[in-house]
């Protein structure tokens, strides 16, 4: 089928590689502009735009996809068929209404469940044990609409949201292709989400990294394994952040308010609004690099009273 792609993050690049390989004609690849990126502000490709330009694409980058020039280049491409996989930008009607056969999203989670633009991390940071993908055929609203074909898969104890990503997106290029060859030969019958049932998964910002030691202890392991790569979690530390890259909850019992730090051995313990532990595995001072729990509790020795998430 004639197909115009619009996609953005690596975890759209399998979708369009396996579009290609399952022989459809990607006419066209709309990505986001390049942006700064580094110490130095280098302009900087998508991974889409570095995947189409591979695969000999033609990749066109508008500010903004619902200005007319924009629309009417789409609707001069003439596609049968749209795909969107985390493309950045919101579809106006003018642009659902060209393909013949709709525009088909690849989505990170069981919708109605987590709608919007971190589907994956917020499914995690919320303790979720299944998500999976959707596919959808997309309408004015905020992936609100009619589901195609779904597929599910546990979320592992410790898996982070990179991880996670990093699985998921192979099984959407596969659930894509398996959509477009059933509604080519009519054999799926899309049906409406229950709207009753659905959450939300805004865009991350920075804040949403900083940690709640008030919390219990399990809610902010999966905070944490939620919020990897970006933004992160981190927590205040002697006048600077100190962030959190890997934990796990412990059986340790310490007396003390949240956040309370404490050594045990050679192992980083921090005391949560449960009263249970944190053990914290890898850290990273702010200015630092990554370092282990040893090296950390080597370089800054605790004191007796020690708190994380307190400024003095």
């Amino acid at each position: 089928m004639r197909t115009v792609f619009l996609g953005t993050p690596q975890f759209a690049v399998p979708s369009l590689e396996r579009l290609v390989k399952a022989g459809h004609e990607v006419i066209a690849v709309y990505t986001q502009p390049d942006k700064p990126a580094g110490r130095k502000g280098a302009l900087a490709a998508s991974p889409v735009k570095q995947a189409a330009l591979e695969l000999g694409l033609p990749v066109r980058q508008p500010e903004r996809i619902r200005r007319p020039e924009a629309v009417e280049e789409l609707r001069a491409l003439a596609p049968e068929v749209m795909v969107v996989v985390g493309y950045g930008q919101i579809i106006p009607q003018s642009i659902i209404d060209i393909p013949p056969m709709g525009i088909i999203n690849v989505h990170a989670s069981l919708l109605p469940k987590y709608r919007g633009a971190a589907p994956i991390q917020w499914a995690i940071a919320r303790g979720e044990t299944v998500t999976g993908i959707t596919t959808m055929r997309i309408d004015a609203g905020l992936d609100t609409g009619d589901i195609l074909l779904q597929r599910e898969t546990l979320i592992g104890p410790e898996e982070t949201a990179a991880e996670l990503a990093a699985r998921l997106a192979p099984m959407g290029a596969e659930l894509l292709i398996e959509t477009l060859e059933g509604l080519c030969a009519g054999t799926i019958a899309p049906r409406p989400q229950d709207h009753a049932q659905a959450t939300l998964a805004p865009l991350l910002k920075k804040e949403d990294g900083r940690i709640d030691w008030n919390l219990p202890a399990r809610e902010i392991f999966n905070r944490v394994r939620g919020l990897i790569p970006w933004p992160g979690t981190y927590t205040e530390f002697r006048g600077g952040l100190l962030h959190i890259w890997r934990c796990r909850p412990a059986e340790d019992q310490i007396e003390g308010p949240p956040g309370l730090a404490k050594r045990a051995g050679r192992r980083l313990l921090a005391r949560c609004g449960d009263g249970a532990c944190l053990e914290l595995l890898e850290v990273q001072p702010e200015g630092r690099k990554r370092m282990n729990a040893e090296a950390f509790l080597n370089g800054y020795p605790l004191s007796e009273n020690e708190r994380f998430g307190v400024n003095p």
